[in-house]
């Protein structure tokens, strides 16, 4: 069903998100530091309700299927988010990015997560308008993706290079050592990147993949692009500080991909189901609309969503109590608050192939 919500919604909506996505990147770019566990939760707590209160006036200005869309949508945008944060953390920990500007390169891998995610949302909407079969492809895709998800490990991810990385390590001259947030740098008279570079090249890389998952997902619940868009900007919002929050405890929820899995594989046949309704198979049917396929509600499939989450989320939490550790403990792993946030923290040796040392006496080469 189309849906089509008054231009001044829209537009302000827009607006508003902008300004506040905006003042979000001022305060990372004005203080960079690291938020405590109270900041964290008051930021991640004001997202959520921001998000709620955008899907009460969905709900006055639209109806309730609006706002029902929305909110399917949004949980399982946030959803995939965790999932691509816990590679993040994978990634910020490999190349070993000093905490103290882990909250500015989270703020780069959002706004590339939002600029990919918008390019194939306007890929999808035209696709979409133009080729209803393609719903056969989303769906096949999405049921692929859902068997991955539950059966690879994410650290893998994050712990080995993509072809794309690779190349960039061979033909870019990269420093070893970070210099504050800096993408280039002075070494022995020789103009270089910092490490931060293979960093944001590693987090782009990982958002584009986990965008091609996510546009298929939520254009099972919705076929509105602005219901998708603002789902996505939603999602997006308070996951650096969801990161500072959560720390190691995202590795410890173990049941959580498979949750997200279920959820992919759910809107995977929902999506087959819907392109049976929309298509006439020449071998199926004697060439007619698939009429026994049933007709997943919106209503349904937030509720789906929500019970996988809430299962996924409460059987991991078990098995960490069994395990004999604490959420806290789990939160806060190996950190060592005192561990020092030197600049010039040597990043993984791994991402200076080819490259010149500084020479001094905090280089391992030296």
């Amino acid at each position: 069903m189309e849906l089509a919500l008054p231009a001044w919604f829209e537009i302000g909506s827009f607006v508003v998100l902008i300004l506040i996505l905006a003042f979000d990147l001022l305060i990372v770019y004005k203080r960079p530091h690291i938020p405590s566990p109270k900041e964290s939760t008051l930021w991640v707590s004001f997202y959520v309700g921001l998000a709620l209160i955008f899907a009460l006036l969905m709900l006055l200005v639209g109806d309730a299927e609006h706002a029902g869309q929305f909110l399917a949508g949004w949980l399982t945008e946030y959803s995939l988010s965790i999932d691509n944060l816990f590679v993040f953390v994978i990634i910020m920990g490999r190349f070993a990015v000093p905490r103290k500007y882990q909250q500015e390169v989270l703020m780069v891998g959002i706004i590339l997560a939002l600029i990919f995610r918008g390019v194939f949302i306007l890929l999808g909407a035209s696709l979409i308008a133009s080729f209803s079969w393609i719903f056969y492809i989303f769906g096949a895709f999405l049921l692929w993706t859902a068997f991955n998800q539950a059966f690879t490990d994410h650290e893998d991810e994050g712990q080995k290079d993509s072809w794309f990385i690779r190349f960039a390590r061979r033909h870019l001259r990269v420093s070893t050592q970070y210099e504050g947030n800096k993408l280039r740098t002075t070494v022995a008279g020789r103009r270089m990147f910092t490490p931060l570079i293979i960093v944001f090249l590693a987090l782009g890389t990982t958002d584009l993949l986990f965008a091609l998952d996510s546009i298929p997902a939520i254009f099972g619940i919705t076929r509105s692009p602005f219901i998708v868009f603002t789902a996505n900007v939603f999602a997006l919002m308070g996951l650096r500080q969801l990161y500072f929050l959560l720390g190691h405890l995202l590795d410890k929820l173990v049941y959580l991909k498979y949750g997200i899995a279920f959820i992919l594989a759910f809107i995977g046949v929902k999506l087959v189901f819907h392109a049976m309704h929309e298509n006439e198979l020449p071998f199926i049917n004697g060439g007619e609309h698939i009429e026994w396929a049933p007709d997943i509600s919106t209503w349904t499939s937030l509720a789906v969503i929500v019970a996988a989450m809430v299962v996924a989320t409460i059987a991991s939490l078990v098995k960490l109590r069994l395990s004999g550790t604490t959420v806290a403990e789990a939160i806060h792993g190996d950190d060592d608050d005192s561990e020092p946030d030197d600049d010039a923290r040597p990043a993984d040796p791994a991402t200076a192939d080819g490259a010149e040392a500084r020479p001094t006496q905090e280089d391992p080469r030296t």
